[in-house]
């Protein structure tokens, strides 16, 4: 839920909703994930992604028919126009990664001391030298390469089967 409540609620977003029926739709696929993600078996050859707009796709789709009953039916709501999305529509592949990728940092900032955090961000983000990096926090060059290795392994566990490479 830390990881992916984030974007199911903007791709709610991007698919027209308002704020409120986004984070309805965030709660009824938060439901169905509850449900399946005991059974979820990974398999390298499909996409996580993919499978996770398809859910949140078919929960729009379901609301959507809910929503423009006879009786409720609203001409040009946006529930009227979610019926003809596509997962594309929704999430890219690029804007997938980055979103994960960013959420995943923040979620494992806490993991780290300042100190280590700072020596990796500041060496990958920023493109300063592990030299240059490691004598404004007072450590070696290679205690800042140890840092980012750390950060990065960890990173990597967190993603692990989530981005589609």
């Amino acid at each position: 839920m830390r990881l992916f409540a984030p974007m199911i609620l903007r791709m709610g977003l991007k698919a027209g909703l308002d704020r409120n029926d986004a984070e309805d739709l965030l709660q009824d696929v938060l439901l169905v994930l509850a449900r399946k993600l005991p059974e979820f078996e990974y398999d390298q050859s499909k996409s996580f992604r993919g499978w996770l707009c398809t859910v949140t796709l078919n929960k729009l789709r379901e609301n959507a028919r809910k929503r423009t009953l006879p009786a409720v039916q609203m001409a040009g709501s946006a529930w009227e126009r979610v019926a003809d999305q596509r997962a594309s529509d929704l999430l890219d592949d690029q804007e997938y990664r980055q979103m994960i990728v960013l959420r995943a940092l923040k979620l494992i900032q806490v993991d780290f001391a300042a100190t280590t955090w700072r020596a990796c961000w500041e060496h990958m983000v920023s493109g300063r030298t592990a030299k240059e990096v490691g004598q404004e926090l007072g450590l070696s060059e290679g205690a800042v390469y140890a840092a980012k290795f750390r950060v990065l392994n960890r990173l990597r566990q967190e993603l692990e089967g989530l981005l589609d490479l």
